[in-house]
């Protein structure tokens, strides 16, 4: 066994998690691999969350049946702890790893370094992931999450730190810190720690230019928290608050203890302080219940609100939650309202990046691809933008100037630092 690559689904914090072990085997003596038909060993991390999450999961594994017969399938993640013996059956998985094993997951695979010679270290992705929580000890209707991954565990403060720390001596411009509840964090440690001090001690680590913070619950960001949010420039304007829906009476029966007025309120917040902050969000189309009125009201709640994008996914009932008893709204309206939203998410968010069109953005170059030098840069405000000549290195910091935007598609060249887009 002499190489291995990584097929991360779904969160944030899968991606963390795949982010260390690409890490760890590489320290191991493993050559990291990008295309899985070329690797011995292929780390598969599942997500559970939807029907077409398991769909995608079981698909990728008969594909990598299919493309590389003779390699050794790990799999883990969510859907390898709700159905592990059906994953055992499948050809090509060597071992099925729950989600309390993971942590130790290079240890169990290869305790021991192999004899060959080391390569330099390639990275899983240009931004540094870095996980600070696990699990979530809320019981929302519709989610099989908390039974999958257990009640909320934070990671220790000094560990965290820590690997802030390395990535920034690695290179890394940015980090993302990832959970399942972040706002959580902190308050099952020994002794207590906020989800706010822990991102200003973050803020303090020496040499980090940005931190970006992935999806936050609004029935946790306090005013203090919201204050820090806005107000220091090391974290990127762009805030994911999860919401779910736009009407009172679904988010109640959704299991969720937040008003949309309330929701408004902290929206209001962070767009006054940040106004070309990116603010996004998950709706879910067709929750059990949901009627005409409900829609409408979460329609005209999503049209004039300040979020910039919405995730949109159709109701997809979880074996043993409390939504997958109750009478469903029927599939073909489901549909009809889920491609509605998008069309909706669509617009709102053309109109949020034409606003950039001519303006600078400082970005991460996140993908650069040869021969013809073009490559893909984010902006601290979550903005991908497509770049024709791209000479700058990936991970690093590069001035773009937004030349222009359609609906799939931003365009943008990069500038010296200091330049002055053309007129």
């Amino acid at each position: 066994m002499n190489s291995f690559s990584i097929q991360s689904f779904g969160c944030r914090v899968n991606q963390a998690e795949a982010f260390s072990w690409a890490d760890e085997f590489q320290k191991r003596g493993l050559r990291f691999e990008e295309e899985h038909s070329r690797s011995d060993l292929i780390l598969v991390n599942t997500c559970t969350v939807t029907a077409r999450a398991d769909r995608d999961v079981r698909n990728f594994i008969r594909r990598m049946n299919r493309e590389n017969p003779e390699a050794r399938l790990v799999v883990t993640g969510c859907f390898a702890e709700r159905a592990a013996e059906e994953l055992r059956r499948f050809p090509g998985v060597w071992q099925v790893v729950s989600n309390l094993e993971k942590e130790g997951l290079p240890d169990r695979i290869l305790p021991q370094p192999l004899l060959h010679e080391k390569t330099r270290s390639r990275p899983f992705r240009s931004r540094a992931l870095v996980k600070i929580q696990d699990g979530c000890d809320f019981g929302c209707t519709f989610c099989i999450v908390p039974s999958v991954r257990g009640r909320s565990m934070s990671c220790a403060k000094d560990k965290i730190l820590n690997d802030v720390r390395t990535r920034v001596e690695q290179g890394f411009k940015e980090v993302v810190l990832a959970g399942v509840h972040l706002t959580l964090y902190g308050r099952d440690l020994d002794p207590p720690l906020s989800f706010r001090e822990l991102i200003e001690e973050i803020c303090a680590v020496d040499g980090l230019h940005r931190l970006r913070l992935s999806s936050l619950d609004p029935r946790f960001l306090d005013d203090g928290l919201l204050e820090l949010l806005v107000s220091d420039p090391r974290i990127c304007p762009h805030f994911h608050v999860s919401l779910q829906h736009g009407a009172d009476r679904i988010i109640a029966r959704m299991g969720r203890k937040i008003k949309v007025a309330d929701y408004e309120r902290i929206l209001a917040h962070l767009h006054q302080g940040l106004p070309r902050a990116a603010l996004g969000t998950d709706i879910i189309a067709g929750f059990p219940g949901e009627t005409d009125e409900d829609f409408a009201s979460m329609t005209a709640f999503l049209e004039q609100s300040p979020l910039t994008y919405f995730h949109v996914f159709s109701f997809s009932p979880r074996p043993n939650t409390p939504a997958a008893a109750w009478t469903q709204v029927h599939p073909e309206a489901k549909k009809e309202r889920a491609s509605q939203l998008r069309t909706l998410a669509r617009k709102k968010n053309l109109v949020f990046r034409r606003g950039f069109v001519g303006q600078m953005c400082e970005t991460v170059v996140i993908s650069r691809f040869q021969p013809d030098g073009s490559g893909r840069a984010l902006s601290d405000n979550y903005i991908d933008i497509s770049l024709a000549d791209c000479r700058v290195p990936e991970m690093q910091l590069a001035s773009v100037e937004i030349v222009s935007v359609t609906e799939g598609k931003t365009q943008g060249r990069v500038r010296p630092k200091g330049s002055v887009p053309e007129e």
